[in-house]
């Protein structure tokens, strides 16, 4: 698919606000025009979802619509399941509800996979899920209900499995803002040079959110219809690495301090996966480097913060 109508639910997040800046002219989704749900739309009420949908008539679909913070859907399991799983639902009936033609894309995450042995990676998409959060649930239980669709009800759908995407604008609960928003307040004078952690020495395939929107770009225009594609850097990279990293990009020199409150359960510690089958099928390959997503990290705690 090249260009029309593309509904963007969860309009508001993170990786939706990329998503708008990449359907401008020369942007990776140039042809489609972004169309977000309305402020205060839940996708928990069906009427609503229907609403949208049959007033949008969309042509493509990037379902973004998510509970996506790992330690609350502990905190909140059924609203988890309820926003991701039932939410889901809804979406899917509606646009049988108006004859949907185009292809929708569904991102879930490389989280289902729960804990892998050290031996097994680099993940594939071979590999069977194994989740180990009620939000890793949620997300392979939407996936089985699109492909279900896909296969009783004859819908053109994509299942992306991002791994940990990272950029300017993600919300500071994730890792990686988080130490920014602490770099910056130790740059400012704000706080003592020590840096509050969880865990950071822990690995995760981090890849740029701006290379991740180019995936689901590519996913709309090459992937292949009922296909699970992996999106990843195929880089494993030390949290406390990047830290160090942001430290010196920011010229701050910082003692470390490991919180026990920040630590999650289920943690994996460590994590690589490999993106090859999306890269043969559509070209996909990230290309914006480290240091410039760590710098951009900085930037927008700069501004934000």
């Amino acid at each position: 698919m090249t260009g029309g109508r593309l509904l963007v639910t969860g309009s508001t997040g993170f990786v939706a606000t990329h998503v708008r800046n990449a359907c401008a002219p020369g942007g990776e989704l140039e042809g489609w025009e972004f169309h977000g749900n309305p402020a205060g739309w839940d996708i928990r009420d069906e009427a609503a979802v229907r609403t949208l949908v049959r007033d949008l008539r969309p042509d493509g679909v990037l379902h973004l619509a998510a509970q996506s913070f790992v330690p609350r859907s502990f905190q909140a399991p059924q609203e988890t399941l309820e926003v991701n799983v039932v939410g889901t639902a809804n979406l899917l009936q509606a646009l049988s509800g108006v004859g949907f033609a185009g292809r929708m894309i569904y991102i879930s995450s490389g989280d289902v996979y729960g804990r892998v042995p050290d031996d097994a990676m680099p993940v594939t998409e071979a590999r069977l899920p194994e989740p180990r959060s009620p939000y890793a649930v949620s997300k392979i239980a939407a996936e089985h209900l699109c492909l279900q669709w896909h296969r009783s009800e004859s819908l053109d759908v994509v299942v992306a499995r991002p791994f940990n995407h990272v950029g300017p604008g993600q919300d500071a609960r994730f890792v990686l803002p988080a130490l920014a928003r602490q770099i910056v307040a130790i740059e400012r004078g704000e706080q003592p040079p020590v840096i509050d952690v969880g865990d950071i020495d822990t690995t995760r395939d981090f890849t740029d959110v701006r290379d991740v929107v180019a995936a689901y770009a590519a996913m709309l225009r090459d992937g292949v219809s009922g296909t699970t594609y992996l999106v990843a850097s195929g880089r494993e990279r030390r949290v406390r690495d990047l830290l160090e990293q942001m430290c010196e990009l920011a010229s701050v020199a910082a003692d470390i301090h490991q919180d026990t409150a920040k630590l999650r359960p289920a943690e994996q510690r460590r994590m690589v996966a490999d993106a090859s089958l999306l890269t043969r099928d559509t070209g996909w390959v990230p290309k914006i480097s480290l240091d410039t997503t760590l710098l951009d990290i900085l930037n927008d705690a700069r501004t934000h913060s």
